[in-house]
């Protein structure tokens, strides 16, 4: 059962993500797990749809992403490549699929949406960040050289309370 927010305070912020098959699941956790700094790391790997939804709108947010999937097929996610982020690495995927359906959540939500959720995403996996500039090269190297594409499914969305450092589950 979610915390209760102490009286008079804004609920926690609200974060949508999608959630990988299994087994492409626990090969990008173990890449986290082995290369994302472990004091900063309070979370599997996780594809951050939105970053910062309204917390008092946890009711509007679970209906509107329950009508967005029911019936849907799981969305096709190709797993594309490796990404540098300056100060960390990600894995690049691509879904046209999971895209439109993000495209779709945002236009109902344009008015709760901060700048960065109103920017344009693309859609990753960190697996490292906050280090230096050279242990994310290397790191990139080391992936990239070794990297194979593969196809996998965003299986749900799963929607999660920010509260500083790891995710309380909705």
């Amino acid at each position: 059962m979610p915390e209760a927010e102490p009286s008079g305070t804004e609920p926690a912020p609200l974060i949508l993500s999608a959630v990988l098959d299994a087994p492409v699941q626990q090969r990008l956790d173990a890449l986290r797990r082995a290369h994302f700094p472990p004091e900063r790391n309070h979370l599997d790997a996780h594809v951050t749809l939105f970053h910062h939804l309204p917390g008092a709108e946890c009711d509007a947010v679970e209906k509107a992403v329950e009508a967005m999937v029911r019936g849907r097929p799981a969305p096709t996610v190709d797993v594309t490549g490796v990404r540098s982020l300056g100060r960390g690495v990600a894995i690049s995927l691509d879904s046209p699929e999971l895209a439109a359906i993000r495209t779709e959540l945002a236009r109902g939500w344009a008015h709760w949406l901060t700048p960065q959720d109103r920017a344009k995403r693309d859609l990753h996996a960190t697996v490292q960040n906050k280090v230096p500039p050279a242990e994310a090269r290397r790191l990139h190297g080391e992936l990239a050289a070794t990297f194979v594409p593969e196809r996998t499914h965003a299986v749900a969305l799963a929607l999660w309370r920010y509260r500083g450092g790891p995710w309380e589950p909705v």
